[in-house]
């Protein structure tokens, strides 16, 4: 089944709802073991039964506008052939705008500062999670001294975590979802005693209650929604995991079964707040009577490790996605499952994020301190996502203005007062996201603008190739039996390799294949439009191979679809000549100097070219060649 069609069967669409609840919603899943807690915990608001009905009413209106009705409603019709995400909508929006390259080169920058925001938020996640779960501790055994051992076990935990990624996530995965539908049962079952025991509560679910909050402390209210969107961090997982699951299961998991998990747990947890105003250290865990308070610990922790690992799983695709761009430089992607192409491991964002999750495990030391950290990542981008959705729904869609004016026009209302309200968080902690965010983004622009000019500067410096073909032909080099692949960067002009290679060993082979990549803003390109052949005469041959970004770019697996076409590729008499760039930053180029050497590092630092188009490494020849920028 693709990831666009929706299941056929009651029995399939049963099983996808349950993949779904453990890949798209273990983030949002875990959000009751802090997010109301962190509402009251700085202080600025009175646990009083008025100031408990408003918080719980601003939540619940919260989780209906930003996930019920924007993410499961809106955003999920917004799918680039079945996929989704941030990268899959910034390939839908600079598309629709095309014919506007002003619009389409902002849209593209705002874009890349979302997705590498997407990496602070890959930080914060996991640790916050993990960190909140095992603070349980104290509330469970009730012994002070175990104050000390929160930071070493919540680290050994991530450690664990972070180290089994390079083993592959396909049999550990098939229990995600068992495992976090009797996570969304607990919640549900230590909520409803307590609503049921102060049915008062529900008066909550009325907005007058929010408004009526807003109204009377509009000051604290606005402080406040800094600490209420945390209880949708993890709302852009419904996107960013449409090409998995499909829309009809991930709605289904919501509504039936996520959705009204979380209302009651809230609801449970204002209602004994309404009962015991003194239970706001940890409302969560003193729901559960004291014998249950243990076990509640170890199923949290299983809880925030799913949560932790989809959000890892989908960095690691991220990262994937954008190198598929031209958005980061090649890395090294391991697949860790023969079936599932989806299964990837990156072994450089593993670390780095390891490296950064425990940066933020010892700099903040609490639940309560990351939460002053978390929300502006997740803001940030809920806002881009929304301002995406407006170009597609208007240049993509050719939707009324008007219309897609009042679509996306009221939640970048609330977007924008979410991030408005996480911005005067910003020296308590959520400057540490944006360094990341701020970072990658560096990294990002100066990656793109680098190629960019590199490929002008070989442009510049290139020969036609059906110019250069005719003269080399006028006194031919000697031929020598086999195939000869020359990687180029774009069709038409004279690969560095080709050069070299007549320069030095003076030779040519009998059958040539000029080959170019090509990667497109869409998700997939089947292998009915993966190469386009021009026959160039004298057994000469220019190709072009086309790729989505989450296609694998296997070059010797489509080039055996030229069989049959007059192009002999035997295995073992093919030889792939590559071009290796060695970039020269120099004083007054088309960056600042900083950002060419930066450049000059990453480009030198990428995995091999061979590595990254599935070349045989025994049949791969590189010749060297520099280029100032």
């Amino acid at each position: 089944m693709t990831a666009a069609s929706s299941p056929r069967t009651p029995k399939a669409l049963a099983a996808l709802t349950l993949a779904a609840l453990g890949v798209v919603y273990g983030d949002i899943g875990t959000s009751p073991l802090y997010a109301l807690k962190e509402v009251f915990h700085a202080g600025h608001v009175d646990v009083t039964p008025a100031n408990v009905l408003g918080v719980l009413s601003l939540i619940f209106w919260t989780i209906t506008v930003i996930v019920s009705l924007k993410y499961v409603l809106l955003i999920l019709r917004a799918d680039n052939h079945g996929e989704g995400g941030l990268i899959a909508m910034l390939a839908l929006a600079t598309k629709a705008v095309a014919d506007r390259p002003a619009l389409r080169r902002t849209l593209l920058v705002v874009g890349m500062f979302g997705t590498a925001v997407f990496y602070g938020d890959g930080v914060i996640t996991p640790a916050i999670s993990v960190l909140s779960a095992v603070e349980g501790l104290e509330v469970a055994v009730a012994n002070p001294a175990l104050h000390d051992a929160v930071l070493p076990i919540t680290l050994l935990v991530l450690t664990a975590l972070f180290a089994v990624q390079r083993f592959g996530t396909g049999g550990i995965g098939r229990a995600f979802g068992p495992i976090t539908l009797v996570w969304f049962a607990v919640l549900a079952s230590l909520g409803l005693p307590q609503v049921l025991a102060n049915p008062a509560v529900l008066a909550a679910l009325n907005p007058l209650q929010a408004l009526g909050f807003i109204a009377a402390h509009p000051g604290t209210a606005f402080i406040a929604l800094g600490a209420v969107v945390l209880v949708v961090t993890g709302g852009e997982a419904l996107y960013a995991d449409l090409g998995h699951f499909g829309k009809l299961p991930i709605r289904v998991a919501w509504y039936a079964i996520v959705m009204p998990a979380l209302v009651v747990n809230y609801f449970g947890q204002g209602a004994l707040l309404l009962a015991q105003p003194d239970a706001v250290e940890n409302p969560f865990y003193l729901m559960a009577p004291a014998w249950a308070r243990l076990p509640l610990v170890f199923l949290a922790t299983a809880a925030t490790v799913i949560a932790s690992q989809a959000l890892i799983t989908a960095a690691f695709s991220v990262t994937k996605q954008a190198i598929q761009l031209g958005l980061l430089p090649r890395m090294r992607v391991l697949h860790t499952s023969v079936r599932d192409t989806g299964q990837i491991y990156v072994p450089m964002v593993n670390w780095g994020l390891f490296v950064f999750v425990v940066l933020a495990v010892a700099l903040f030391k609490s639940s309560s301190a990351l939460a002053a950290a978390y929300g502006i990542a997740v803001t940030l981008d809920m806002t881009i996502t929304t301002v995406m959705t407006f170009f597609v729904l208007r240049y993509g869609w050719k939707y009324p203005l008007w219309l897609c004016l009042g679509a996306t026009g009221v939640f970048f209302v609330v977007d924008v007062l979410f991030f408005a309200s996480n911005a005067l968080k910003l020296l308590a902690g959520g400057w540490f996201p944006l360094v990341i965010g701020i970072g990658m983004f560096t990294l990002m622009l100066t990656w793109a603008k680098g190629r960019r000019l590199m490929s002008e500067q070989l442009r510049q410096e290139a020969l036609a190739l059906d110019v250069f073909l005719d003269a080399v032909f006028v006194s031919p080099p000697q031929r020598v039996a086999g195939t000869a692949v020359f990687l180029a960067a774009e069709e038409g002009l004279v690969p560095n390799a080709l050069l070299h290679n007549l320069k030095h060993n003076k030779v040519l082979h009998e059958y040539n294949l000029f080959v170019s990549v090509r990667h497109h803003e869409v998700p997939w390109v089947g292998f009915d439009k993966r190469v386009e052949m021009q026959p160039l005469g004298r057994d000469c041959w220019q190709v072009t191979l086309h790729f989505g970004f989450k296609n694998d770019p296997d070059v010797p697996q489509a080039l055996k679809l030229l069989e049959g076409r007059g192009v002999p590729l035997p295995e073992m008499d093919t030889s792939y000549f590559l071009s290796r760039d060695v970039v020269d930053p120099r004083l007054g180029g088309g960056m600042s100097l900083w950002r060419e050497k930066l450049f000059a590092a990453l480009h030198r630092n990428a995995s091999a070219a061979a590595d990254f188009l599935s070349l045989p490494p025994n049949r791969v020849v590189e010749l060297g060649t520099k280029v100032q920028i």
